[in-house]
């Protein structure tokens, strides 16, 4: 038991720890819209898109969440803007901005006297360098996306099946999908600070993912990847402590880890529930009333 807890008594640790569950519960709020709705290429993107933001506020010595914001913005207007072309496909458009972003991410932070290291802790974070004023802005941000989540719950849900009957229904699919892009800027930015642009990708699909394995409605949806984000920052800090590994990407990787373990139980479950159902009964005993 000392073992277990023992990573969890230092206080970088701990800010480590709350920082991790505050971004489990904005990632859980909205995940499940993004895969619901198929915007994970999306997702992916604007996690690689926040570079040149995260540069330049750097380079300049602004805020570097506010700069991920920003950059995460423009990336999604683009992809807005974008989405009725008759030339190419949405997905065609958003692969043009997500590298030609992150070239410009590059080219800005190769400037920098520090290029490597710059970049590493742009693309990967680091999770126990957060600060107090930080868990302020993921608590803030927490409180934001749920008020939002909650005001806009069933022009989100209409949106997802069928934007037509939206429309017919008054609902403004258009301002919906607007808000829920700026839903998943905020998300990103967020989540940048603690894991770095890439692993922020990670932490908003693999819970959300795997919660789908074993839940259905929305609320249990939301409730369930946010149980599986904090169980793997919790896990992903205990090993990267023990381990000497960076506690962002353990982070990560637990929680895709999670997803499969999952999805392996539950094929094999399925699995085993189908030959049961196509066994053959047991031939019947003949009555022995019957017989006499």
């Amino acid at each position: 038991m000392p073992s277990l807890v023992e990573p969890f008594t230092v206080s970088f640790v701990v800010r480590a720890l709350v920082g991790g569950v505050l971004l489990a519960a904005v990632c859980a709020l909205v995940g499940v819209w993004v895969i619901a709705r198929g915007m994970t290429f999306l997702g992916e993107a604007m996690s690689h898109g926040m570079l040149p933001g995260v540069a330049i506020a750097s380079i300049l010595g602004g805020n570097l969440v506010v700069g991920a914001a920003a950059s995460a913005f423009a990336m999604a207007v683009g992809v807005n803007a974008l989405r009725h072309s008759r030339e190419f496909g949405r997905d065609t458009s958003i692969g043009l901005l997500f590298v030609g972003m992150l070239s410009v991410g590059v080219i800005v932070v190769s400037h920098s006297r520090s290029f490597a290291t710059d970049l590493t802790a742009f693309l990967f974070g680091d999770v126990l360098a957060i600060r107090w004023p930080d868990l302020l802005m993921l608590g803030a941000a927490v409180a934001v996306v749920a008020a939002v989540s909650a005001a806009c719950h069933r022009p989100f849900l209409a949106l997802t099946f069928d934007a037509r009957k939206a429309r017919t229904l008054g609902l403004r699919p258009g301002l919906a999908n607007a808000v829920m892009l700026a839903l998943l800027t905020i998300t990103m930015a967020v989540a940048f600070s603690v894991v770095g642009t890439l692993l922020a990708f990670g932490m908003l699909i693999a819970p959300s993912a795997a919660a789908m394995l074993v839940a259905r409605r929305l609320p249990a949806l939301m409730l369930t990847s946010f149980v599986i984000g904090s169980a793997a920052t919790v896990i992903g800090l205990w090993i990267s402590w023990y381990a000497a590994t960076a506690a962002g990407a353990t982070i990560a990787a637990v929680a895709v880890l999670i997803f499969f373990v999952i999805l392996g139980v539950r094929r094999v479950t399925t699995a085993v529930l189908r030959r049961r159902s196509a066994a053959p009964s047991p031939p019947a005993v003949p009555s022995l009333e019957g017989s006499s």
